[in-house]
């Protein structure tokens, strides 16, 4: 039993012995007490007044009394309003550092016997990711880490959208203008390449229409009416049909946007263990629909078309298959998600897609629960806010993008210029700066994307991200840096790192006790970020702890402490804090430099 268990079975036979009550361990917990307050820990008072029978001042106080009397974890405590704060004893820090010190499991714990998939990326090959899919590919990298060391077992899954009307724009574009234009030819990466006719489709299509609108049609008629769309959907016809000439374009073209998908997504350290491809799972799900019909869960139309009734569950009708027989995308998301459930037998899956689509999956999920889907009730749609520059909105259309690539390469960029600046690099090779500017950029670029809560929307800012200062990726790095730097200097100096050689210590600092408390609080922390699904409450911590050692570092010494025992017990207390740096930074994707 640690001493936080010791102080909670206390506050339990508090209740017991002070006001005859019996209250259940699962319902009491403790806080980290505020920084402006004495302690370490605080009980809240306020749910258990109607067992004391008596104000929160006076509730608290008997209890702190029990405790510093009977609990040797306790040695002191103090009481403001109803909120019970309590001084641990010096020795109880020193025991549970040893504890953390020697677990052989840092940041990860046991198997809880369930597997979980994240889908995530999900992006359309007409065009090359963008500013968007970069926090959708970081969220869903990091829930998925998360959760694995949370205990689960994850499979990381993509779905690519490789169909459909848009696509056949692309294609129609490139039969237009391409000229058997290539990657090699045109020095463009495959998905760019493609972008590039999505665009040049956007522009001829609206001149079209403008000259349409000119001959005397209405705007609606000359959207309908015009020939490169008329073109694109003949096309998707004739995909559907498998017309050899459209299915071979359709294979070049994708087959180019997959080579420019991977090398993205080796830059950005993402990896799936399964994808998915629509031209594959589009005609998905109708036998779903007739389970639906045959199960009265669904309903037929006069007109053929087939409807699920959703208003008890507080939504409205919603249509599941058309009366031509033709399914609607809720359709083969059904298909999907039954897939996904035959090839891997999963408790749970969760779908990261912006929060655009919340209405889409708020219906899904509620079909899949009322057909009794095992997996139903473990389906969950991780929401996110969109990404907003100080220019504005994004619009794929019209080239208005910020390309995931071209802002990866600024970041790095960014972070090469400002470590020069900074005189961070001495000594480095060529070869050894540029890994470093790769680490610092791409580790400045995720954690600002993942440190705003998910459901947030939020504003992207490239140089307020890259700052050694602040709650940054580079800060948390160069703090890493810092404490590599500290256990060099240790191992050449013969600093002996066992927890015997500080076995007898007796006294800490406040710093240290604050730093020791937040090292044991690391694995809390990964199980709420993934029961959460939010990267943030990790980040947070991660930012916490490296401000909490820099300032341990900057209150007392280390290679001038005299005292051989705190000495070691210093530098243990730096290796541990590396440690749990560098583990939590992997866990939401991130590298941190031993050097800089």
């Amino acid at each position: 039993m640690n001493f936080q268990d010791s102080i909670l079975k206390g506050i339990q036979d508090a209740f017991a012995s002070s006001f005859q009550a019996t209250i259940p361990l699962e319902q009491l917990s403790l806080a980290p007490t505020k920084k402006e307050f004495e302690g370490s820990y605080t009980f809240v008072v306020f749910p258990f007044l109607k067992q004391s029978q008596l104000g929160p001042e006076a509730t608290a106080t008997q209890l702190g009394t029990y405790l510093k009397t009977n609990v040797a974890a306790v040695k002191d405590f103090n009481v403001v309003k109803g909120f019970l704060n309590l001084v641990v004893a010096q020795e109880e820090w020193i025991q549970l550092f040893k504890q953390v010190y020697s677990s052989a499991t840092l940041g990860q714990l046991p198997s809880n016997g369930q597997k979980v998939m994240v889908e995530y990326s999900s992006p359309n090959t007409n065009k090359p990711l963008h500013l968007g899919h970069l926090r959708n590919n970081f969220l869903g990298y990091s829930v998925a880490e998360l959760l694995k060391a949370s205990g689960y077992e994850v499979v990381k899954a993509n779905l690519v959208n490789d169909r459909g009307i848009h696509i056949c724009k692309s294609m129609v574009a490139y039969e237009h203008f391409g000229n058997e234009e290539t990657p090699a030819s045109s020095g463009l990466k495959g998905d760019h390449l493609a972008g590039k006719y999505y665009v040049l489709f956007d522009s001829h299509y609206k001149a079209q229409q403008k000259g349409l609108m000119e001959g005397g049609q209405s705007e609606e008629d000359a959207k309908k009416n015009a020939p490169l769309l008329l073109e694109a959907q003949e096309m998707l016809r004739k995909w559907e049909d498998q017309d050899p000439e459209v299915i071979g374009l359709w294979n070049k073209m994708n087959g180019w946007v997959y080579e420019g998908f991977a090398a993205t997504y080796k830059r950005m350290g993402v990896d799936f263990d399964v994808t998915y491809y629509e031209s594959n799972t589009y005609l998905l799900g109708k036998d779903i629909v007739e389970e639906g019909l045959s199960k009265g869960v669904f309903f037929k139309k006069e007109n053929g078309s087939v409807w699920v009734d959703l208003t008890e569950e507080g939504l409205d009708e919603k249509l599941v298959l058309r009366g031509d027989g033709t399914s609607v995308y809720i359709t083969q998301d059904m298909g999907t998600a039954d897939l996904k459930y035959q090839d891997h037998q999963i408790n749970k899956s969760v779908y990261v897609v912006g929060n655009e689509q919340d209405y889409h999956f708020d219906v899904l999920f509620k079909i899949m629960r009322k057909l009794g889907r095992s997996y139903g009730p473990g389906l969950y749609h991780l929401s996110y806010g969109m990404v907003d520059l100080p220019t504005g909105k994004m619009k794929s259309r019209e080239g208005t993008v910020v390309d995931a690539d071209e802002l990866m390469e600024e970041m790095v960029a960014t972070a090469a210029h400002h470590t020069k600046e900074l005189g961070k690099i001495e000594g480095f090779t060529e070869a050894q700066a540029t890994e470093l500017y790769e680490m610092l950029g791409m580790g400045a670029l995720k954690y600002f994307l993942l440190k705003v809560d998910p459901k947030k929307r939020m504003l992207f800012n490239p140089q307020e991200s890259i700052e050694f200062q602040g709650n940054t990726g580079p800060f948390i790095q160069y703090s890493h840096a810092r404490i590599a730097a500290i256990l060099r200097k240790a191992e050449q100096i013969g600093v002996n790192l066992s927890a015997d050689s500080f076995a007898n210590l007796s006294e800490l600092a406040e710093t240290e006790s604050a730093l020791i408390q937040l090292l044991n609080d690391f694995e809390r922390k990964i199980k709420m970020a993934a029961e959460e699904y939010s990267p943030a409450i990790l980040a947070q911590y991660l930012f916490d702890l490296a401000k909490e050692y820099n300032r341990f570092y900057a209150e007392l010494p280390i290679f001038h402490e005299k005292d051989s025992q705190l000495q070691s017990f210093r530098v243990a207390l730096s290796l541990q804090t590396a440690k749990t740096i560098k583990r939590g930074m992997s866990l939401i994707g991130i590298q941190v430099p031993e050097r800089m």
